[in-house]
């Protein structure tokens, strides 16, 4: 570039936008990615504008359908959108809100008092983002139609009938040159956002269908009960008081207020909350609200109960941990105008909320626990034991810490660790059986990859106190080795490996000992998980040795196929391995550790709801949920979390 080039820095050197083309330009400031949760993120944003509607009091239908070749449609029996001309633009209201950013009715409260949408992108997002896009709405006993072609419209908007009904039909096709990764939308991580969406508002039915399989598969999301019947089913499968959940609602200065609550016999705290039915996974101030009024109320109560209070040292109250261990909660907000720290929407900002949440659940709260002495006193039983197990377990913490506090954790002594200190470029693999852990390290590549063997029954989590979970002598070596602390403590700055491999035999012991392992991850490091860490090595199940080549198969139908290859009356030999110490360090590098060759599985959690459920049915008390779901779900041999 030539000196002049630099300094001509003028008005031509502006780049105008217009229209669409910035979204087209720049899809992550509108979408997040292009990747796999941006392209969901366009059905979002298409429900929410009619879940709008029905939370205008104007809809209480929806239908979602997957269609062939990548086509999604979403219909609603809303009022339509508006089809006349605007006033001051010229042109159908239909086409400047699929066309023009910052055009919609959120900005009118007399349209919508309460709103998910607040700045009127997304349609006009979802249109710019598609190959192509056509939308059709019954309004004012007409139908009308229009369609676009990448935020383009082919034509005005025509009537092209009569409608007895009223609603808006929305359907596109999302555009595989702003969707490079992929255009094929999955149906559980939108069946998960539509089953929340259904519980949130108990008053709409929310139909969800996918007609790309042979056989179409519909399910139907309609919960009477609300976020209590929402909070049944985060307790699926625990022991639960009381039997039915505690729900309260109430409205103050524009802002309505939801909660329900219930508490299990575990030790997780699991409390989700909403903003005009967004899921503010980051909390904010209406979650700061619930837990000053909680830990207020708790205490307060506490007074009146001498023979509990005795539990707890002088001068010393129950704090949150204490109160919310075993919590399930829901909270439902809605705010007319809520401001949210960051695009994504997932943390509440409102000064103003924390008061009103705080003050609606004390009084409602109070009432309800006055009414109610013994649920008070079977709660207070529960946060009095876990204030105990909490003080209890500092003084044990502050007597060792020289010798074995987390603070001291060295790192185990049968870890193999690897010689670089680049987390990003090193993992671990946690094997399971010291002759297996020799195999791997013999087998490793000593300057990426570190050993952990574990030995002797693992600890369950989902039924021990979090200090016994520390304390363990089965897991303080993973948490020691991985260092990033655990719980309320967990720091993912400090993993010291970018892939934590979790390697076991392919029979029903390594298939126990995974599962323990996921348990103690998804409850106790989630976030390790959610950031695409964990991975299930997979080792081959059998060797086929045929003139004096071997082939190493991973399934019963790989062995039959390169069987039928080879000639089964040739008498190939076949070994089945049995588990991972049959292996020598170099056959182990080969099927299973070298990063060239290797298959591993990563671990992820597209619904974490529906991943609570299964881990607390199969790793809790309760046998017959444990029962049922092994049985429905038998066929599925291999648990991919």
């Amino acid at each position: 570039m030539t000196d002049s080039e630099q300094t001509n820095y003028s008005a031509d050197s502006i780049t105008v936008l217009k229209g669409l083309d910035a979204v087209r330009k720049r899809p992550g400031m509108y979408i997040g990615s292009t990747g796999i949760e941006g392209l969901h993120h366009l059905v979002y944003e298409i429900v929410d504008n009619s879940i709008d509607e029905a939370m205008a009091g104007f809809c209480d239908h929806i239908l979602v359908v997957l269609e062939k070749n990548n086509v999604v449609r979403v219909e609603d029996n809303g009022r339509g959108i508006p089809v006349d001309i605007h006033p001051t633009e010229g042109i159908s209201a239909l086409e400047i809100v699929l066309t023009k950013l910052h055009a919609g009715g959120k900005f009118d409260k007399g349209s919508y008092k309460v709103s998910g949408g607040l700045h009127g992108v997304g349609v006009s997002v979802v249109n710019a983002l598609s190959t192509w896009l056509e939308a059709r709405v019954y309004h004012e006993g007409g139908e009308y139609y229009q369609k676009y072609y990448r935020g383009e419209p082919e034509k005005p908007v025509e009537k092209c009938g009569l409608a007895g009904g009223h609603g808006t039909t929305i359907r596109w096709a999302p555009d595989p040159d702003i969707f490079k990764e992929t255009t094929i939308l999955d149906f559980d991580i939108l069946a998960k956002r539509l089953r929340e969406l259904a519980f949130l508002n108990s008053h709409i039915t929310i139909v969800m269908r996918d007609e790309r399989l042979s056989t179409p598969k519909e399910v139907t999301f309609k919960f009477e009960g609300g976020i209590s019947h929402f909070v049944q089913y985060l307790n699926q499968a625990k022991q639960v008081f009381p039997e039915q959940p505690i729900f309260i609602e109430s409205e103050k200065n524009t802002t309505k207020v939801e909660l329900a609550l219930q508490y299990n016999d575990g030790y997780n705290e699991n409390v989700l909350t909403f903003v005009n039915d967004i899921n503010t996974h980051e909390g904010g101030t209406h979650l700061e609200g619930l837990k000053s009024a909680l830990t207020r109320i708790m205490n307060e109560f506490l007074k009146d109960y001498p023979k509990l209070l005795k539990k707890l040292e002088k001068d010393e109250k129950l704090i949150g941990e204490d109160i919310r261990a075993g919590l399930t909660a829901v909270l439902s907000t809605k705010i007319e105008e809520p401001q949210f720290e960051g695009q994504t929407k997932t943390k509440l900002g409102n000064s103003e909320t924390r008061g009103i949440v705080d003050s609606i659940v004390n009084e409602k709260l109070t009432l309800y626990f006055r009414t109610n002495p013994k649920v008070v006193e079977r709660i207070l039983e529960k946060c009095t034991s876990e204030a105990s197990a909490r003080l209890a377990a500092r003084r044990a913490k502050e007597a060792s810490r020289r010798k074995s506090g987390l603070e001291s954790f060295g790192l185990p002594g049968k870890l193999a660790d690897c010689s670089l200190k680049d987390p990003s470029k090193c993992e671990v693999y946690i094997v399971e059986g010291d002759s297996a852990g020799g195999s791997a390290k013999k087998g490793r590549d000593s300057k990426t990859q570190a050993i952990l063997p574990l030995w002797g029954k693992m600890l369950n989590v989902e039924k021990t106190r979090p200090e016994k979970v520390i304390h363990n002598e089965k897991l303080q070596p993973v948490i020691a080795s991985l260092g990033t602390g655990i719980g309320k403590d967990f720091d993912i700055s400090k993993l010291r490996y970018d892939k934590v491999i979790i390697m076991a035999d392919a029979d029903v012991d390594g298939s126990h000992i995974r599962t323990l392992l996921l348990t103690f991850f998804f409850r106790y490091m989630p976030q390790l998980i959610e950031t695409g860490h964990v991975y299930l090595a997979m080792p081959p199940l059998y060797k086929i040795t045929h003139n004096k080549v071997d082939r190493y198969v991973y399934t019963d139908e790989e062995r039959n196929k390169v069987l039928e290859e080879i000639g089964r009356d040739k008498q190939p030999a076949v070994q089945r391995y049995k588990g991972l110490g049959e292996m020598d360090g170099i056959q182990l590098w080969e099927t299973t550790m070298d990063p060239e060759n290797r298959k591993m599985r990563l671990v992820t959690l597209p619904d974490a709801i529906e991943a609570d459920r299964i881990f607390s049915t199969l790793m809790g008390d309760e046998v017959e949920p444990r029962r049922k779901f092994i049985e429905e779900n038998a066929v599925l041999a291999n648990l991919d979390v």
